[in-house]
């Protein structure tokens, strides 16, 4: 098992020592990450905690998941590898009416 954690459905107001604090009650915390939006710079309501070993990483799970934090009851499980997704940057073809939106019918 890992000791990477995910963690969601997190308050907007959460900051990293929030989750400091929280995850601390369940051994050392080694990394929090707060996941902000590029755009806003505002929480996107998930993170990323990394504990000491993989026994401190269950015992966080076992002690939060579905515990209340800032009025919201968190989700806590072991992070998954981040998804390879496609690069194909640029244009998105949607069809092929280019009319500016509308039928010339």
């Amino acid at each position: 098992m890992s000791n990477k954690l995910f963690v969601g459905n997190l308050s907007f107001d959460t900051t990293e020592n929030d989750l400091q604090d929280a995850f601390t009650a369940y051994g050392s915390v080694t990394e929090t990450n707060l996941m902000m939006d590029r755009m806003t710079n505002r929480p996107r309501g998930f993170a990323f905690v990394t504990m000491n070993s993989p026994e401190e990483a269950q015992a966080a799970i076992a002690g939060l998941h579905g515990r209340e934090l800032g009025g919201r009851a968190l989700t806590v499980n072991v992070a998954k590898p981040r998804e390879e997704r496609p690069s194909g940057g640029g244009r998105r073809e949607f069809g092929g009416n280019r009319g500016g939106g509308r039928n010339r019918y």
